[in-house]
């Protein structure tokens, strides 16, 4: 399947600064793989040391958020849109 990622800023440095790229994958899993394979080390800043979605990293296929669709394990139809947004915290 094939989906069209979009990529955050601060991780742009990985893309060449491209604000949305392709990549292959049924599920989330794969398309971080398939990330990986051509923008090596993006997915260390998504995925944490055992391999899971780090906390403060937000991942939608579509509209739906990952989080409660299975999280790897999320189906990427062909065609999806991907977005991954960190966290922002801050404030007084």
């Amino acid at each position: 399947m094939s989906v069209k990622v979009r990529i955050p800023t601060i991780l742009r440095t990985y893309t060449g600064g491209q604000a949305e790229v392709p990549a292959e994958g049924a599920t989330l899993s794969e398309v971080i793989a398939s990330l990986e394979k051509d923008h090596p080390g993006i997915a260390a800043r998504v995925l944490d040391d055992q391999g899971k979605l780090r906390r403060f990293v937000n991942v939608y296929v579509n509209d739906d958020d990952v989080r409660f669709e299975g999280g790897l394990d999320a189906a990427t139809p062909d065609g999806a849109g991907v977005s991954i947004i960190p966290a922002v915290a801050g404030g007084c």
